[in-house]
């Protein structure tokens, strides 16, 4: 006598299927990728490996990364939270064409974004004639690989942010002004408790392309190396000059930072979850 099925309820061979899909694709293009990466990393032994990741070009590159990393995101957090309240809670004119901009940097390849900036603030750019006057240089330096990474970036909080302040409303922000609430106190107490989360989880996601960017960051850096190489950048410079040990090794660097990543993201949404089931 066969099992019953209830109606909601798929058949065992074509949840196994689903799952069995899923799981070979993720063995296949993450973690059989993911293995080689810090299995090549390591082959040549321990000693290879530490040189390669603290010898000083490498060095500069790690801190560079981190550098605009620490520069672009903080700056789209705030950018983002602006952009999600005046989006979610206000009403004016513009506002579609606002949300378009904001999508933009989904569009439009990284390269060509670089190659926007070059246009801008190169020698030969719309503004270069006066930063060089000033002798201010944006391009080729590292002023120009954070514009670049904010362009690039700058959707992540944003988009995390926009939903949720849409579905919350602004019944609790009207409460709390009716109060004697000012402004700020209403974003700090009211607003900023109820995006918290989403706005770790935006911050998170929006750091790991930073700190992973490659295209942009390319075509503005000059790839001068120890100086505007982040650590992407020095991957490929040591792959193309066939130092393979080394190039897996800050591969690896760059996986180590990916998975943390991952795992905080992973928390952030268990605490979300949690918050969620505790209300």
């Amino acid at each position: 006598m066969s099992a019953t099925v209830r109606p909601t309820q798929d058949p065992l061979w074509t949840r196994l299927l689903l799952i069995g899909c899923a799981v070979g694709f993720l063995a296949l293009f993450l973690f059989v990728p993911l293995t080689l990466v810090f299995a090549e990393a390591f082959r040549k032994g321990i000693k290879v490996y530490a040189d390669a990741i603290t010898e000083s070009n490498a060095l500069s590159a790690i801190v560079l990364t981190i550098t605009v990393a620490a520069v672009s995101v903080p700056l789209n957090a705030v950018f983002g939270v602006a952009a999600a309240w005046a989006i979610a809670k206000f009403s004016f004119k513009g506002k579609s064409l606002l949300l378009a901009l904001i999508d933009l940097p989904f569009a439009v390849s990284p390269v060509v974004s670089g190659l926007v900036y070059v246009l801008l603030f190169g020698a030969q750019g719309l503004f270069g004639p006066w930063l060089r006057a000033h002798q201010v240089q944006v391009i080729f330096a590292v002023p120009g690989m954070v514009l670049a990474t904010i362009f690039v970036t700058f959707p992540f909080v944003a988009r995390e942010l926009i939903p949720l302040m849409q579905a919350q409303g602004n019944d609790q922000e009207y409460a709390a002004l009716s109060l004697g609430a000012s402004g700020w106190q209403t974003f700090r107490k009211v607003t900023l408790p109820n995006i918290k989360w989403a706005l770790f989880y935006g911050i998170i996601l929006c750091n790991a392309r930073a700190m992973g960017e490659f295209g942009a960051v390319s075509v503005v850096s000059g790839h001068i190396r120890g100086e505007t190489n982040t650590l992407p950048l020095h991957v490929e410079v040591l792959y193309n000059e066939y130092n393979s040990a080394a190039a897996f090794a800050c591969a690896s660097v760059l996986s180590v930072l990916g998975l943390l990543t991952l795992g905080l993201k992973t928390f952030i949404e268990w605490r979300a979850g949690l918050r969620r089931r505790k209300h």
